[in-house]
């Protein structure tokens, strides 16, 4: 039998973590994530004590999050949940919906500044079309960057998440990379 070892989705054994000027980005290896769909007729529920957010927004309780995908769908977020079944625990947690497990599927990283939100916001001007300086803590949205699908999390004034699909890891971390390298400079 092999000696199987896990990496993170950028192939390392440990997650990527690079400081520039005011910018700190981490690869966020231990998110857990699970789609989550109203079934006809279904009652909305409260998962982890969350309330689902409406359209364009992320709402927080605890270790676990959500935001809007679509029409009555939402992503979960369970921080340090990546090594567990996490669609079984909010399966339990939101019976007579539509669960489908999503963690090996998209890679995460969460970017952090200590200068405030104007690190931010000049970061996200390079990378997305958003309004940035508009897009603020509790939003979400889906948009292109580069070439690629992301969703896009303020989850506060000082910190932004990006999540995008997994296979795409090492581009899309180039691309906040050489961003946040340029803002450095």
């Amino acid at each position: 039998m092999s000696d199987l070892k896990p990496i993170s989705a950028l192939g390392a054994a440990a997650p990527r973590l690079l400081t520039l000027g005011a910018l700190t980005i981490r690869e966020n290896a231990g998110l857990g994530l699970a789609s989550l769909a109203l079934r006809r007729d279904a009652a909305t529920p409260a998962p982890f004590g969350l309330i689902l957010p409406a359209a364009g927004h992320w709402a927080e309780a605890g270790s676990h999050a959500a935001f809007w995908t679509g029409p009555d769908q939402w992503m979960i977020e369970g921080q340090g949940r990546a090594e567990e079944d996490f669609a079984k625990a909010l399966q339990t947690e939101a019976p007579g919906c539509s669960v489908t497990e999503q963690t090996d599927g998209w890679v995460a990283f969460e970017i952090a500044s200590v200068a405030g939100g104007a690190p931010l916001v000049r970061l996200m001007e390079k990378l997305v079309n958003v309004d940035a300086a508009g897009f603020g803590p509790g939003q979400a949205t889906r948009t292109g960057l580069e070439h690629m699908s992301v969703f896009l999390i303020r989850r506060a004034e000082d910190r932004l998440a990006i999540l995008g699909m997994r296979g795409l890891a090492g581009s899309l971390w180039h691309a906040i990379e050489t961003a946040a390298a340029r803002l450095a400079a």
